[in-house]
């Protein structure tokens, strides 16, 4: 589980919250494939958006330390491999979360800040239920449905073409003024009452049970047979749009009122809100008759109306500016804690995992819980044996929030965590920060002499957002690894080569055959050609997740000049480190893991050695047409058209590099009123200075 700490975001240190988000990033991208691609959820809603609410909130406080791989900028997770894949023309993103009425008066005050309003404007906003469901996408050309994909990780999801077409709510054809091209988004889900029937057909026939409605619309919907879904009762909600040339109005209502017209089923709960009062009464209107819905909900969706407004705000990292989900409280349970186990990740740290008796939390079966870090459980006073109050807030992960005193064992001893590796016997230690507190996570210091950060780092290098080798799963990773075939990330590329010359080969081992081994060697193959970003992620750099990776692939094109500049930077000063730290999103702690990462030679030579078996390409820019894509650019001094978060967003949606500093690398320097030492390092390199209007003059008023 997760290396957090109960220690307050305002009290953390840079290093103490650099080391937490780390390990959220790796905790909640582990329960994000559970629940989008097992449809089992290992922990409980509550429990999954409290690690979330934990990690936004100390990216709030330090937002230089935001990860690439960040549960911030990522949604879901990859497409199944039974399925085709289908690449999202627009990102299929995902919401933020709100969890208290002072969350939804947030939400909307952040907009006005950032739309820089005059006090007495109205703010119109929707708010709709948040159908707790499988999210999905709809493509009709010519008003015909043509596809049909699941999100998948945002940015590439499963295609389910021939299932959809039989969910009797979804419209073959669209009627009316719909457009030629449009792709509707919503939610497939499952009525309780339906759901009812259904297990109750399963258990009769001795077949798979479902442990809640979210679980069997998901499974439902995932059958390589597209008859088992249509003997399925699956529904559907439509509430949003991606790839669409053309709308048929201005604002978020008038969409979704088209949408009716056209076919398309809506929620009629959706209301149009003119003030955060009515926000939070529609909010605890539709709470209070949730039980009565027929269907799941887990909170409320927040959305600005006005569209123009909408492209304004943006997104950042995996969400939206202008949409909120205000969720639901969290549910509770007692269960028995039977076992503390510890796991061992790719960075080494120690993780304490509760193994707990199964126990049902709002409609999901929980069997693990996170205890964060060993002074979590010393805090709580935690022990095997105990009887557990576990919290869940929604689907996903739940947590531990103490013991029942009068249900002690007598026998029940305090918990003393390992000062030894459990995988590889080295010492374990807290490292001391320069601060002089001690990190709250403890590290294998065996580094990958440790056989569980190795597999680990195989396994993160195969993974869905990383490499993305059909086959290559965890348990394949770990058989390969334990029979010597694959050690290090380029043995991957070598296996057929190095397999031709075995008496023992794959296709001889037990579950393997002749057309098994040629999928996964296929499935290889069709890997060695990445993406900058993705094999930079691959590389599993401490500190350095998708949307990391991302910045960093942007910034050097190309993975030798990347791997040269790292080098450089290595003495931690001079033009390289500069430029390094000067790259938006990059703060000091991620520059200091990626120029230590490329110190050690051991991991340059793994660089260079996957650099011989595979393409590495440039990230595509977001925009190509714009007179500033590609370009580095840097605002400074005061702007009246626009806030600075605007004008940043506004610059990356344009396929524009946006720099913290000025250096002889940047092309542009859109300088307002009491611009300072950008504008006098801009005269230094030569950089082209404009102001505001001439900015917007050159991008077209976009």
């Amino acid at each position: 589980m997760a290396k957090t700490t109960q220690t307050p975001v305002e009290d953390l240190t840079l290093l103490e919250a650099s080391a937490e988000l780390a390990a959220l990033a790796a905790e909640i991208a582990k329960h994000d494939r559970a629940y989008h691609e097992q449809d089992a959820p290992l922990i409980s809603d509550a429990d999954y958006d409290a690690l979330r609410q934990r990690n936004e909130a100390i990216e709030a406080r330090f937002p230089e330390l935001i990860r690439d791989d960040s549960p911030s900028r990522r949604v879901g997770s990859g497409p199944a491999e039974k399925f085709g894949k289908v690449r999202h023309v627009v990102p299929m993103l995902s919401l933020s979360n709100g969890f208290s009425e002072e969350d939804a008066r947030d939400f909307v005050g952040r907009i006005r800040r950032f739309l820089d309003l005059p006090e007495g404007e109205e703010v119109a906003i929707t708010a709709e239920p948040k159908i707790d469901g499988l999210s999905i996408s709809l493509r009709y050309e010519n008003r015909k449905l043509v596809q049909a994909a699941t999100r998948g990780d945002g940015y590439e999801g499963e295609n389910v073409t021939a299932n959809v077409m039989t969910i009797h709510d979804v419209p073959k054809r669209l009627h009316g003024s719909a457009p030629e091209l449009i792709e509707i988004r919503g939610e497939i889900y499952m009525s309780h009452r339906d759901f009812a029937a259904l297990n109750e057909k399963q258990a009769a026939a001795g077949e798979k049970v479902f442990a809640n409605p979210r679980n069997a619309a998901a499974g439902s919907l995932r059958q390589l047979d597209a008859s088992i879904t249509a003997a399925r009762p699956l529904r559907f909600f439509a509430y949003a749009w991606g790839e669409a040339p053309e709308l048929p109005a201005d604002t978020q209502m008038g969409v979704i009122r088209a949408f009716g017209s056209w076919g398309l089923p809506t929620n009629p709960l959706t209301k149009l809100c003119h003030s955060v009062e009515d926000l939070i009464a529609q909010y605890r209107l539709i709470e209070s008759e949730r039980a009565e819905l027929g269907y799941d909900i887990d909170g409320v969706v927040y959305k600005v109306n006005r569209l123009d407004w909408q492209q304004r705000l943006g997104f950042v990292s995996r969400s939206p500016r202008w949409g909120l989900a205000h969720k639901f409280s969290a549910e509770k349970a007692t269960t028995v804690l039977e076992k503390i186990d510890i796991q061992v990740g790719r960075t080494g740290a120690l993780t304490p995992v509760a193994r707990l008796k199964p126990v049902t939390v709002g409609g999901v079966v929980v069997t693990n819980a996170t205890l964060h870090n060993e002074d979590e459980i010393a805090r709580k006073d935690i022990r095997e044996g105990d009887t557990v109050i576990v919290q869940r807030a929604g689907d996903v992960i739940p947590q531990i929030l103490g013991f029942v005193a009068d249900k002690r064992p007598r026998d029940a001893r305090p918990y003393e965590f390992p000062q030894q590796c459990p995988v590889c016997q080295s010492h374990a230690v807290r490292e001391e920060r320069a601060s002089g507190k001690v990190d709250a996570v403890r590290r294998c210091t065996g580094g990958l002499i440790c056989a569980a950060q190795r597999v680990e780092r195989l396994k993160h290098f195969a993974s869905r957002n990383a490499f993305d080798i059909e086959g290559l799963g965890d348990k394949i990773i770990e058989e390969f690894y334990a029979d010597g075939l694959i050690a290090w990330p380029h043995d991957v590329f070598t296996l057929e080569e190095r397999d031709k010359g075995q008496l023992k080969r794959l296709k001889n081992r037990e579950g393997w055959g002749e057309a098994s081994v040629k999928k996964l060697f296929a499935a290889i193959d069709e890997r060695r050609t990445i993406g900058l970003d993705r094999f930079i992620f691959a590389l599993g750099i401490r500190h350095v997740g998708e949307t990391t990776a991302r910045a960093l692939a942007r910034a050097y094109g190309t993975a030798e000049h990347f791997r040269e500049q790292m080098v450089a930077a290595g003495g931690m000063e001079g033009e390289a480190w500069s430029e390094l730290n000067a790259i938006d999103g990059i703060g000091e702690v991620v520059a200091e893991a990626v120029v230590q990462f490329f110190g050690e030679p051991h991991n340059r030579d793994v660089v260079d050695e996957l650099l011989k078996h595979v393409t590495v390409t440039a990230l595509e820019a977001r925009s190509t047409t714009s007179p500033v894509a590609g370009k580095t650019v840097v605002f400074t001094g005061a702007l009246e058209r626009m806030t600075r978060e605007e004008a940043k967003a506004m610059a990356e949606r344009l396929g524009a590099k946006v720099s913290g500093s000025v250096s002889k690398k940047t092309d542009l320097l859109v300088a307002g009123p009491g611009a300072g030492s950008k504008l006098k390092d801009a005269e230094k390199h030569g950089v082209e200075v404009i102001d505001e209007a001439t900015w917007f003059e050159r991008v077209g008023g976009l």
